[in-house]
């Protein structure tokens, strides 16, 4: 499993906060997330924060 987060990430760090193994935040204030597939132990972190997301930004691809 993959995730991507899109242009509507508004930088709040709440995916960062509950994931860091997964998400972390770019120069430009936003999140990113790793580019592989998310580990295995960190599946259900990575899905708390896509269910978190307040603007919806996070996508499992």
């Amino acid at each position: 499993m993959k995730y991507v987060v899109s242009e509507a990430c508004i930088g709040c760090g709440m995916c960062t906060g509950t994931c860091d193994a997964v998400f972390s935040m770019s120069d430009e204030g936003v999140a990113v997330a790793i580019e592989g597939d998310v580990p295995a132990e960190e599946e259900a972190n990575a899905a708390e924060a896509k269910e978190g997301c307040p603007v919806g930004a996070i996508e499992e691809v």
